[in-house]
């Protein structure tokens, strides 16, 4: 992500969200059960808005590892989480092999996994599940499946407006099959605004 978007990315997700974004993330993070001395893998990480959060969350023996490719997010997000040695940022693709193995207990895509085609998503999913220690969790916080033809008109018009073609793609993707595929199992789904939107629980 590049450009305007990428350098007021948080103000445009508080404005999507009329305000409400940061409670939203925080009943997310809630949802995760982040624990004292977790490790967490953010895909994706964007302006660190997240990775600052779990850090704290996770504290002074946790470790947070935001992956991005923007010049821009990743130096908000180094500057924001500046205070935190436990936190740090790599610059790499998501959807190209990581070099990461059996190192976290968690990992995470916030608004993320849907922009990709999907032999991307594979190899994030596969980056994912190769990260996660036996037993780790995969969260994934996207759009959820809906009929997009049948939600309220001006929610449709700003969606097909925003949003790329990938997305609307997304809607009808089944993901847990995606992931059932990898190796992941025991999933959870968690609905927030009446549905268009899901947290994803997976497990290796």
């Amino acid at each position: 992500m590049h450009g305007f978007f990428a350098r007021h990315y948080d103000l445009v997700m508080d404005l999507l969200f009329l305000g409400t974004y940061r409670h939203f993330l925080r009943a997310v993070l809630a949802r995760m059960e982040l624990k004292l001395g977790d490790g967490v893998l953010d895909l994706g990480s964007g302006t660190g808005r997240n990775a600052c959060l779990m850090t704290k969350m996770v504290g002074p023996t946790g470790r947070v590892l935001g992956v991005d490719t923007g010049e821009e997010m990743l130096r908000q997000s180094r500057s924001r989480c500046r205070g935190y040695p436990q936190v740090g940022f790599l610059k790499a693709r998501i959807e190209r092999p990581l070099n990461l193995d059996a190192e976290f207990d968690k990992a995470c895509l916030f608004f993320v996994f849907h922009g990709f085609e999907n032999d991307s998503k594979e190899q994030i999913i596969a980056n994912a599940y190769k990260a996660l220690k036996p037993g780790g969790a995969l969260w994934i916080l996207d759009y959820s499946e809906f009929d997009l033809g049948k939600v309220w008109r001006p929610l449709r018009w700003a969606f097909t407006r925003v949003e790329c073609e990938l997305a609307l793609e997304f809607l009808e993707l089944d993901l847990e099959g995606m992931l059932r595929s990898a190796g992941f199992a025991d999933f959870r789904s968690y609905p927030f605004y009446r549905g268009y939107l899901r947290l994803l629980e997976a497990h290796k």
